[in-house]
C-alpha cells in the first residue's frame, strides 16, 4: 500500500506554491501556479484545487492524502480571510470548509504566511536560538513575525506583525484606513514596481534592480523606498530588542542593494542594533511552514501558530 503523504498549500498574492510531502515534511514534489487576482478568490481556489489534485496523482498515485497545511496572506479564520486585498473576494472564502471538501475532508491547519515563515526560521533556519527575534517579509507585500522563546507572536486576533497597516506620518493620526495610505502601500514589493512604473511604464522586477545603479530616477524610487522601510524597521527594533533580524520574500535578491541600507539605519539609531540576515529559506519558507502544518494535521499535534478545521462541514 502507498504511504501516507501531506499537501502543503501557499497562497501568494502573485503565484500559489503547492507541494506533497511525506510524514516526516519531506517534499516529494512540487509546482507553482500563478494566483490569477485579476480573476478573483474563485478562480484561485479552483486553479489551487486542481494543481493539487493533479500533483498528487502525479507523486504519490494511490498514496492516502492524511493532512493538509496551508499558508496564505491575510489571517485566516473558520469564515474567511481577514485582511486581505490582494486577490478580490478572498475575504469571503473559507479555505478549510473549501478545501476539506475538494480533499475528502482531510484534516486541515490554516496559518498567516509570513507566521509560517518565521516558526520555520524560528525551528531550523536563521532564527533558530535567537530570542527574541523578527522575521521580515519583503515580497509583494509587506508583514513582520515576532518570535518570542521560540514561538511565533499571533497577537489577539492573530494580527500580530501585520505592519504594513502602520501610519506614516503624524497627519495619518486619527485618520481610518479609507482616509489615509497604509503602509503597504508604498512600502511592498508590488507598491515598489508601481513607483518605478511610473518611471519606466511596464518594468519588471528584476530589470528595476539592474538598472536602478545606472538612472538616477529609479534610484531615487529606491531610495524612498527604503527610507521609509528604514524608519520602521528601526522602530520596531527598539520596541523588541530583538537579537537578529530575518529578511526573507522576493525582494532579498536584491540584497546587496536593500541589505546595507537596513544596516546603517539599524546600526545608527537603535541603542542595542540587532543582527540582519538573510533567512535561511528566502523563498519558500511559508511552503515549507505549510507543509510542516499539514504533518502535524495528519499526526494531531499542535504547531506554533495556526487554526485547526477538522471534520467542518460543508
Amino acid at each position: 500500500m502507498p504511504p501516507a503523504v501531506v499537501l502543503g498549500i501557499d497562497f501568494g498574492g502573485t503565484k500559489i506554491a503547492i507541494a506533497v510531502g511525506d510524514l516526516d515534511g519531506n517534499r516529494l514534489g512540487e509546482i507553482t501556479v500563478p494566483a490569477a487576482a485579476e480573476s478573483g478568490a474563485a478562480a484561485s481556489l479552483a486553479a489551487t484545487i486542481v494543481a493539487g489534485r493533479g500533483l498528487l496523482d502525479r507523486v504519490a498515485p494511490g498514496g492516502e492524502l492524511a493532512g493538509l497545511g496551508v499558508s496564505t496572506f491575510g489571517i485566516p479564520g473558520p469564515d474567511g480571510v481577514a485582511l486581505a486585498p490582494a486577490i478580490d473576494g478572498w475575504a469571503d472564502v473559507s479555505l478549510a470548509r473549501e478545501l476539506g471538501a475538494a480533499f475528502d475532508r482531510v484534516p486541515i491547519r490554516l496559518v498567516t504566511d509570513v507566521k509560517a515563515a518565521a516558526q520555520v526560521e524560528a525551528e531550523r533556519g536563521a532564527l533558530a536560538g535567537c530570542d527574541p527575534a523578527i522575521y521580515l517579509n519583503l515580497g509583494t507585500g509587506l508583514a513582520v513575525a515576532i518570535v518570542a522563546g521560540g514561538t511565533v507572536l499571533a497577537g489577539r486576533h492573530g494580527a500580530s506583525g501585520e505592519i504594513g497597516y502602520n501610519l506614516r506620518g503624524l497627519g495619518d493620526v486619527g485618520r481610518g484606513l479609507d482616509d489615509r495610505t497604509p503602509l503597504e502601500a508604498t512600502v511592498s514589493g508590488g507598491a515598489l514596481l508601481t513607483a518605478a512604473a511610473r518611471v519606466v511604464p511596464g518594468i519588471t522586477g528584476a530589470a528595476f534592480f539592474g538598472a536602478v545603479t545606472e538612472d538616477p530616477a529609479l534610484a531615487a524610487v529606491l531610495d524612498d523606498f527604503l527610507t521609509e522601510l528604514s524608519f520602521h524597521l528601526v522602530n520596531l527594533a527598539v520596541a523588541v530588542d530583538p537579537q537578529r533580524i530575518a529578511v526573507g520574500g522576493g525582494m532579498v535578491r536584491a540584497w546587496d542593494l536593500i541589505g546595507p541600507r537596513l544596516r546603517a539605519a539599524l546600526d545608527a539609531a537603535v541603542p542595542y542594533p540587532p543582527e540582519l540576515v538573510i533567512a535561511a529559506f528566502p523563498h519558500d519558507a511559508p511552503l515549507i511552514g505549510a507543509l510542516a502544518h499539514g504533518v502535524a494535521a495528519a499526526r494531531g499535534r499542535p504547531t506554533g501558530v495556526g487554526i485547526v478545521q477538522k471534520g467542518i462541514p460543508g
